[in-house]
């Protein structure tokens, strides 16, 4: 009993003597267990309150309090993970502090339960938890010689933002969307895929404009090539049309990371003498703040020049009118790599169903299947495209 309560005084001390990962214990999961190893150091008795207020913060995340502590670490943004994500090297007094906290936090996070009882007589049972085996040192060197693939921070556990009050904020539900779900425009997702593929390896990628009818998959493209690619160190950022002012500060931001990233802007469009179409066309051309190799920008449109134009746009007493509206139409030029996603023919819809429908496990017969993809095209009033395919899918999904 003495040896237990000597450890868990240790680790209390040590847990408040970190330094390097000092940020943790603002964390909500560990401050509870701080307050519980603080009932020991204090020499106060058991607190079943105390404990499973502690308890219940771990369940909200995971019964695994090894797995929990190590993610926390890893996500863990400090001077040390991000000077050597930038190559820089520490002295050696710094690479001991990093290697004995991370011995400390391996010891917390095999704590059991019946360590933090120590013994207290109990009429019930009270919530227990699971540790597991992870050498914290030996996994965090691994993520350091490829932090270009793990990242760190919020970065190293979410793979798709928004962005919010000038801040990276992780979707909490992520669109899951796979390439291997999407059928047709084989051609036109290659030449996404193979963009992004060279985004993720190092070298020079394009600004991308899918552009098409509604519909068709474009948005879907850049999300299921995001997933495809995650794993190799692929984040999406999706930003408004009303933050592309803020688009050099994001990069900025994001060009220190060394994961990649893909700057999102989804169904985007302009009405003439919109101030901020000036901002993107500064980005696009170049500028000093967008040439940062781990970055390119890929949009979506229904319109291929982007700009809403009117008849009212030709007749206005601009004495260079003229080039104002070749500027404003020649916008999608700027993107290097430019995607038609356009409405399908009546064979390639069908061609759609029939995939979708094998992959659902629809019992029907492929004449059967065409005859009434078809008739649904046209009494939903959407017209052919994949949205309607899937639409038409999951109609018979639901009948089934």
């Amino acid at each position: 009993m003495a040896n237990i309560r000597e450890k868990l005084d240790n680790l209390y001390c040590g847990l408040h003597s970190l330094t390097v990962f000092r940020s943790m214990l603002n964390d909500n999961v560990i401050s509870a267990l701080s307050e519980l190893l603080k009932l020991h150091a204090e020499g106060r008795s058991f607190d079943a309150d105390v404990y499973s207020e502690f308890a219940a913060r771990l369940y909200e995340h995971t019964p695994d309090l090894t797995e929990y502590i190590f993610k926390t670490v890893c996500e863990n943004e400090n001077f040390y993970i991000c000077g050597r994500a930038k190559g820089n090297t520490f002295e050696e007094i710094i690479e001991t502090a990093v290697k004995n906290e991370l011995n400390l936090l391996n010891e917390l996070a095999e704590l059991s339960p019946q360590e933090l009882q120590y013994g207290y007589y109990r009429h019930f049972p009270l919530a227990e938890w699971k540790t597991s085996e992870i050498n914290f040192t030996c996994e965090y060197k691994k993520r350091l010689e490829n932090i270009g693939k793990y990242g760190y921070g919020k970065y190293s556990q979410n793979r798709m933002f928004i962005f919010r009050n000038n801040e990276t904020v992780p979707v909490k539900f992520p669109d899951k969307q796979r390439l291997s779900e999407l059928f047709g425009y084989e051609r036109e997702r290659r030449e996404v895929v193979n963009n992004t593929l060279a985004l993720v390896t190092g070298k020079k990628a394009q600004n991308v404009l899918l552009y098409g009818d509604a519909g068709t998959g474009k948005s879907s493209t850049v999300k299921a090539v995001v997933n495809e690619f995650a794993d190799m160190g692929l984040r999406l950022v999706e930003i408004t049309k009303e933050q592309l002012r803020d688009i050099p500060a994001l990069i900025d931001e994001l060009s220190e990371n060394p994961l990649k990233f893909i700057i999102f802007i989804d169904d985007l469009s302009f009405m003439s003498g919109e101030d901020c179409f000036g901002a993107l066309k500064a980005v696009l051309e170049g500028s000093v703040s967008a040439g940062s190799d781990n970055i390119a920008i890929y949009a979506t449109s229904n319109r291929r020049h982007l700009v809403k134009e009117s008849f009212s746009d030709r007749e206005g007493d601009d004495v260079h009118k003229n080039d104002t509206m070749q500027e404003m139409l020649s916008l999608s030029a700027r993107f290097g790599l430019r995607v038609n996603f356009s409405r399908p023919d009546k064979k390639n819809y069908t061609a759609i169903a029939l995939e979708m429908a094998k992959t659902h496990g629809i019992n029907m017969s492929d004449d059967e299947i065409i005859l009434k993809a078809e008739q649904f095209a046209i009494s939903s009033g959407n017209g052919r495209s994949p949205r309607t395919a899937r639409q038409f899918i999951n109609q018979l999904v639901m009948e089934m």
